[in-house]
């Protein structure tokens, strides 16, 4: 499995569809799979029940998710590095790739989302700055692989992150992807 964490707004999801289609691979969104879970969004969810129940249940469907599907690409959300149990499931059962983005960059992306709940504050710049404080260390002890995205199109993402998958020999090479052409499937993956 290849998951991808980092900061709300950092492009996970984005990325990660588009890094599943060149894998050749199947795509899996943890915040999705626990919207469908519980039915409603985890907005509504966070306001109902509190932080505590949502990071249960997130921990939860990551053990579940990262033992069940070793041959996928897995885009978390942007708090599941805060559990210990969270940061090991991921570390030890597939390839982390951390897309590191600075507060400034990601708020200049998401300034009129309103989907994101710990971005629902007076100062949402100063929210992503605290929460970039609290949780970088997180996402780089959990990480194998930093990624910068700063500006670069999400293809050019694809490429840095296949890139180093293929350096370190987690998939074989991706040949250049032609009309028509499949994406070939991931050599092997490490458990």
């Amino acid at each position: 499995m290849i998951s991808l964490i980092g900061l709300p707004g950092s492009g996970k999801s984005t990325v990660g569809r588009q890094l599943a289609r060149r894998l050749g691979v199947a795509f899996i969104d943890s915040d999705q799979v626990i919207e469908e879970r519980i039915g409603y969004s985890i907005r509504a969810f966070f306001d109902r029940e509190g932080e505590d129940r949502f990071r249960d249940l997130e921990q939860s469907v990551i053990d579940e998710l990262t033992a069940a599907h070793s041959g996928a690409v897995l885009s978390t959300g942007g708090g599941a590095v805060l559990r210990p149990a969270n940061r090991q499931c991921l570390h030890q059962r597939g390839s982390v790739v951390y897309l590191r983005s600075s507060p400034e960059e990601i708020f200049r992306r998401i300034r009129h989302d309103k989907t994101r709940p710990l971005l629902q504050v007076a100062n949402p710049l100063e929210q992503l700055r605290h929460l970039y404080m609290q949780r970088d260390p997180l996402y780089r002890e959990t990480a194998h692989y930093v990624i910068e995205t700063g500006r670069p199109s999400v293809a050019t993402l694809v490429n840095m992150i296949t890139m180093q998958l293929e350096l370190s020999g987690v998939c074989a090479p991706i040949p250049a992807a032609t009309e028509g052409s499949a994406a070939p499937a991931l050599d092997s993956l490490p458990h």
